[in-house]
Formats: C-alpha cells, structure tokens, sequence
C-alpha cells in the first residue's frame, strides 16, 4: 500500500520548483569551472532573474552535492625593499571608490608548476573589482611583471587617471624607480600601506586567493 501511494503521489509545487533551480545552478556551476560556492552563486541567480534568497541556494546546493572551491593559505611573495619606502599611506584601510580609477590595489602571487614557480601580477580596481591588469611570468622582475601589469591598466584606463591612487605593499618591485617614474609620468598618485599588515592591501590579497582557489587549483 505504501508503495502503491508513493507512485500515485503527485509532485509538490516546491519540489517542481527546487528541480527547476538546481537545474539552473548546475549550470551555472558548471559554466564557471565548478568552483563557484554559495555567496557567487547566489548572485548569479539573482542576475539571471531569479527569485531565490541566499539560504535557499545553499540548501539546494547541499541538496544536489555541490561545493565550490575553498581557499587555502596564502604564500608570503613580499619582498621587502632594502631602499627607504617614502610613500605616504593615502588609503589607512579605507579600500573604498566612488567611481572607477580612483583606486587600484596591486600585488604579487605565484604558484607552483612542474618546472618550477610562475609569478603573476594583478592591478585591481577598487571600484568595479575588476582586475584591469595583470601579467605572468617564470621571475619577479620589475620590467616583466608588476610593470607589465601596470601598463596594461593604464592603457585599459584610456586617460582617464586624473586623481588615481596605486595603492601597494613595501615590495620591493612597486619601490623601484622604474615603478615610480612610470607612475608618475602616468599622473598616478604612489600609497603604500603598513608594513606586515595584510589588511591595508586586503582587496589585493583577496584577488591572489580567488585566482588560486578558482582558476588554479581546482582544474
């Protein structure tokens, strides 16, 4: 009798409905390397047009056994400058934009291949948290890599630099005076936070562990 009820039984409307999400967050899942967890897919859903909360993506993640990436340590990559670092702190935790290229935060990080390190450079905009530019190369030099990057944002940046703040750690790649007269010619304004603080380049740190946790380690 039992049996025979569960067959009869009709489908509720919620369980039509969680089908018809999960349905919509494999997909997403699976369009974004499966590393996406439940705050990103939330928002996804959210931006497809979909009436669901954040406690209710997480139940039906859990329902359907997915779970996204999680983030390890983070290496330490600074090296400290042997030369005095003069730049002022013009950010003191404040990591906020009111429009795009007011801030940008950037930062180093690596990780490990077969033939040995490979070191990537990030330039982050504050306002968008878009990365606006980065490079990748096998060494830490200043030429190859954080000014690569920084090239890169400037040029994605189109002029429009009136103001801007780059905001660093005391590495001695964003010290040199290379670094310094680029941004300068740019009319970029130099900052640098505490040393040994992490949470004055927060925003920098956060890219260095997404990078790693999504499109590093879980492929």
């Amino acid at each position: 009798r039992g049996y025979r009820a569960a067959k009869t039984r009709k489908v509720s409307a919620r369980q039509l409905r969680d089908a018809l999400l999960i349905e919509e967050i494999v997909k997403i899942f699976d369009q974004n390397y499966r590393v996406y967890g439940i705050r990103k897919i939330w928002r996804a859903m959210r931006r497809a047009g979909f009436a669901i909360g954040r406690e209710q993506t997480g139940r039906l993640m859990r329902l359907d056994g997915i779970h996204g990436a999680h983030r390890g340590r983070k290496p330490v990559t600074t090296r400290p400058s042997k030369v005095p670092d003069a730049r002022p702190n013009l950010v003191n935790r404040q990591c906020r934009a009111d429009r795009p290229n007011r801030l940008w935060v950037a930062d180093i990080t690596y990780v490990r291949a077969l033939s040995g390190f490979v070191y990537t450079a990030f330039v982050t905009d504050v306002y968008s948290r878009k990365i606006v530019g980065w490079a990748t190369r096998s060494t830490m030099t200043i030429e190859a890599l954080p000014l690569e990057a920084l090239e890169q944002a400037i040029g994605c940046a189109k002029d429009n630099l009136a103001g801007l703040i780059h905001h660093t750690d005391h590495g001695s790649q964003y010290v040199s005076i290379k670094y310094s007269q680029r941004l300068t010619d740019a009319g970029i304004r130099s900052s640098t936070g505490t040393i040994g603080d992490s949470y004055d380049n927060a925003l920098a740190e956060t890219v260095n562990g997404l990078y790693k946790t999504e499109l590093i380690y879980s492929q």
